[in-house]
Formats: C-alpha cells, sequence, structure tokens
C-alpha cells in the first residue's frame, strides 16, 4: 500500500478569542481536552467575542508566543474575508439582535447520539452535551446492534438520571436515528455522534433559528477537527473535512440560490450529521430516514444527505449556521482514510438512489443536472471542496494533495453506492 509522501506534520490544536478583527487577545487555549499548544505548527479557531470566524495555521518557534503568532495571523486573515452577501449581512444581524436581548427561548430539543460499542467516546461527548447551556433539553441514546452490554452500562451507571438508552437491534444509522426521532419528545431532534466535543453553546445556536421561522425544517452547524495528530487527520482536514465555513446561509426550495445550479442535488454542501437538527414535525412529515442508507448498512452512508433533501423536498428551508459547534475527532489511520473516501462516494450516490426511489417526481430535475453533477463530483473527488472563507488548513499553505489512490476509492464507492443501496434494501425486505 502506497503512503502519501510527504506525510503531513501533525498540528497542535487551540481556540483565540478576540475582542475585535484587529483587537486584543481575550484568551487563548487548546481545542477541548486537547494538550497545551506548544512550538510547531498550529490549526487555531479564531472566535470574535466567542462567535467562530475563521481559522488560521501558523508555526510557533521556540520561545515564541502562541496566542501573540496566531492572533496575528488572525487579524490579517480577517481583514482578507471576502465581505458578506446581503443574505449573509441579514443573518448576521439576527444574531446579533438576538444576542442582545431580544431573542424568543430556543424550542424544546431532544438530542440523540447513536453509538455502537464505544463507551469511551461516547462518554466524552455525552458529557460535553449536558454541559449545554439550553434551557430544556433531553439526551438520547440509541445503542445500535450492540454485541456487548458496555453501552447500557455506562449509561446506567454514570448517567441514569440525566440520559435515556434506547436500543435498536436492528443495524445501520439511519435506523438507529429514526429510532432515536420516534421517541424524542422535543419540537427539535439535534443528532450527533459519539466522536465529538459539543461546544456549550452548540445546542442554544443549533435550535434558536426554528423559533424565528416557521417554515424551517432544518440547521446544520460547523464542524472543526479536535485532534490534528496523525497524517489521515491531517490530510481529511487539509481537503474539507466536514467544515462547510462561517458565512450564514439558508437555502430555501422557493428560492434556489443562484450560485448553487444543481440545488438541491448537491447534499453535501447543506451539513453533514454529526451536527443537524430538524423540526420534529418536518422530518416526520418527510418520511424520517431513508433505513437503507447509512454507516452499518451495505449503502455505507448517505442517510444525512437523504435527510436534507427529503426535507427540502417537503418544501421547508434549510439554514447553516458557524455558531452552532462541534470538535470532531477524525478517525486516526491511514486505512480509516480509506474507508472515508469510499464510503464519500458511496454514500453520495447511495443517497441519490434513495431520493429517487422514494420520490421519483425528482427525476426529470436531477436529470436536467446530470452532467454538471457528474463534472461536479469528479472534481470534488479530485479535490475535496476548500471553504472561501478560511475554513480549512488548506488555505493556510499546508495543503496536501489529495493522493490519486484516494480519489479512485472515492469514485468506486460511486460506481458501488447504488448497488449498496440495493443490497440493504432487499436485506431490510428480508428480515421482515
Amino acid at each position: 500500500m502506497n503512503h502519501p509522501a510527504p506525510l503531513p506534520r501533525p498540528l497542535s490544536v487551540a481556540e483565540l478569542d478576540l475582542a475585535a478583527p484587529g483587537g486584543p487577545v481575550l484568551s487563548f487555549r487548546p481545542a477541548p481536552g486537547g494538550p497545551e499548544v506548544k512550538a510547531g505548527d498550529v490549526y487555531a479557531l479564531v472566535r470574535l467575542r466567542g462567535r467562530p470566524a475563521a481559522t488560521v495555521v501558523g508555526t510557533v518557534a521556540d520561545g515564541e508566543d502562541p496566542a501573540g503568532v496566531l492572533a496575528a495571523l488572525a487579524r490579517e486573515r480577517l481583514a482578507r474575508t471576502a465581505p458578506l452577501s446581503d443574505a449573509e449581512r441579514f443573518a448576521e444581524r439576527f444574531a446579533e439582535s438576538r444576542e442582545e436581548g431580544g431573542a424568543d427561548a430556543p424550542p424544546r430539543a431532544s438530542v440523540v447520539v447513536a453509538t455502537r460499542e464505544r463507551p469511551e467516546q461516547l462518554a466524552r461527548a455525552l458529557d460535553s452535551l449536558l454541559a449545554q447551556d439550553h434551557p430544556d433539553f433531553e439526551l438520547i441514546v440509541v445503542d445500535n446492534a450492540p454485541r456487548t452490554g458496555d453501552t447500557r452500562d455506562l449509561v446506567v451507571r454514570k448517567y441514569a438520571d440525566r440520559v435515556r438508552y434506547v436500543r435498536e437491534d436492528v443495524p445501520g444509522l439511519a435506523v438507529a436515528h429514526n429510532t432515536g426521532l420516534a421517541a424524542a419528545d422535543g419540537t427539535v431532534v439535534a443528532f450527533t455522534d459519539d466522536d465529538v466535543v459539543a461546544d456549550p453553546h452548540w445546542l442554544t445556536a443549533l435550535t434558536e433559528p426554528f423559533a424565528a421561522d416557521p417554515g424551517l425544517g432544518c440547521v446544520t452547524g460547523l464542524i472543526l477537527p479536535a485532534r490534528l495528530a496523525t497524517p489521515a487527520q491531517v490530510l481529511l482536514e487539509s481537503h474539507g473535512g466536514f467544515a462547510k465555513g462561517f458565512a450564514p446561509r439558508l437555502y430555501d426550495p422557493a428560492r434556489p440560490p443562484a450560485d448553487e445550479p444543481l440545488f438541491p442535488f448537491t447534499a453535501g454542501s447543506f451539513g453533514s450529521g454529526a451536527n443537524m437538527a430538524f423540526r420534529a414535525d418536518a422530518l416526520r412529515r418527510a418520511g424520517g430516514f431513508d433505513p437503507a442508507t447509512g454507516t452499518g448498512t451495505a449503502a455505507k452512508g448517505g442517510d444525512d444527505l437523504y435527510a436534507f433533501v427529503a426535507v427540502l423536498s417537503a418544501g421547508f428551508r434549510l439554514r447553516y449556521t458557524a455558531r452552532a459547534l462541534v470538535w470532531h475527532h477524525h478517525r486516526d489511520t491511514w486505512q480509516d482514510l480509506r474507508n472515508q473516501a469510499y464510503g464519500y462516494g458511496a454514500g453520495l450516490t447511495a443517497y441519490l438512489t434513495a431520493t429517487l426511489v422514494r420520490r421519483p417526481w425528482l427525476l426529470p430535475a436531477l436529470l436536467a443536472r446530470l452532467p454538471r453533477g457528474l463534472a461536479h463530483a469528479r472534481t470534488m473527488t479530485a479535490r475535496r471542496g476548500e471553504a472561501p472563507d478560511g475554513g480549512v488548513p488548506g488555505e493556510h499553505g499546508t495543503h496536501h494533495p489529495w493522493p490519486r489512490s484516494l480519489s479512485r476509492l472515492e469514485r468506486r464507492g460511486m460506481f458501488y453506492g447504488p448497488l449498496g443501496y440495493a443490497k440493504a434494501r432487499l436485506r431490510k425486505a428480508g428480515s421482515r
């Protein structure tokens, strides 16, 4: 097996808070649970009075102050950031007015975490979720096709009165999410993974938009790397990771975005499954998640992308906000990265297949967009998308070529996706 050469160097991960784009440092600290920042390459989230605004990457020499080095880079980055569009500026002003005291209380929320045999990671995630500043929420763990009782033992022993435990014996992330949705009593149902650490303001930021917009069906948020300690982690983040940038965005099926002619079939630009929330009634009306998609099925993925398009197709709007932040622990081995590359490709075409199987009236729209869609997908496999507003390390001089072997794996996954989805549907039908 050929590894990329030269292998990327590890980076420390930190948070830097500034009083203003050109202002003084308010705080500097390592990413949640991470080691102290030392000399070497550092990846930092830049906040403006707590609000996520950009990322920077810099090299701190022996004896230098990491906060000073990264603050200088952050001021330069923010000075070069492209101005917001009118829609983005409106979203920012709306959010600021809510922070100043005019906000409605966020709706009651249910947080669903699907997991399978990873109790240590789950405990770290649950600790961060229980520390949320949201005033009214419940936390549900869905134990998906467990082989042992470790997850249940953890929840009962450590979180008995604060976390609901639900067992789902049918394997598959979408099945687990549907089980969580059925158990939830919140107006909004938020989903995240067992390998994240949630910012304390995450759930409030993710659910507040629902209170102001009754036509909003889904909100997604920012996902940043918790660690960049191995070549696989650095390479994944260098080519986009899960981040969708820092500019707010509203996707409205009644007003398709002019800069996305493939809308709504570019669901990967809307967000990711580790950081998403739905108005419960909207998601149920859209039919929930397709149980033949997602990790743990032959389809390999695509459950989140399917749900985004399903909600949009039902006429609801989708909003992205960087204020809702989770830190994601990327898988750390080369084989993990190979599996992810294949899974990305498979999940993409599996979700498209699922969408057409369950919503055949969308076929003409997809066919009209297919030539440009294939070109877009090929471009994405060759160079995973980079956010234009400084959201990935590749924007800061640490770009590493995406290996051709991974591009080939992703394309192979794309060819496999429809077959994987068909296999998953057959297995589900056979299990009834």
